[in-house]
């Protein structure tokens, strides 16, 4: 392998590694949002389920690819996050202190 193709490489991991904690981050921020939602009795309980199962697939050593790449645990919680919001009725987003809750 020459030198021009392994930098490329080490430039194209750190960036894959950049976009997967930035990615982190930003489900972090939206956990951290959510956690009040959670408590509420308005929201379906088949929806907090999937929620607390994207956990449970993120914490648990089986995935779909090999743990350093946390893509697969990332789009699932993300598909949860989303999942979950869109089932938040319009009074109870406005008491968990959020003004639009379909973001």
């Amino acid at each position: 392998m020459s030198e021009g193709t392994s930098a490329l490489l080490w430039v194209a991991a750190a960036v894959f590694l950049v976009a997967t904690v930035a990615g982190a981050i930003v489900l972090v921020v939206k956990l951290v949002r959510t956690r009040r939602l959670l408590a509420s009795t308005d929201l379906p309980m088949s929806k907090k389920l999937l929620f607390w199962g994207a956990i449970a697939y993120l914490v648990f050593p089986v995935d779909l690819l090999p743990d350093p790449v946390l893509i697969d645990d990332l789009g699932v919680l993300l598909l949860a996050l989303r999942s979950l919001n869109k089932a938040v009725p319009e009074g109870v987003a406005r008491r968990a202190g959020r003004r639009d809750h379909r973001k």
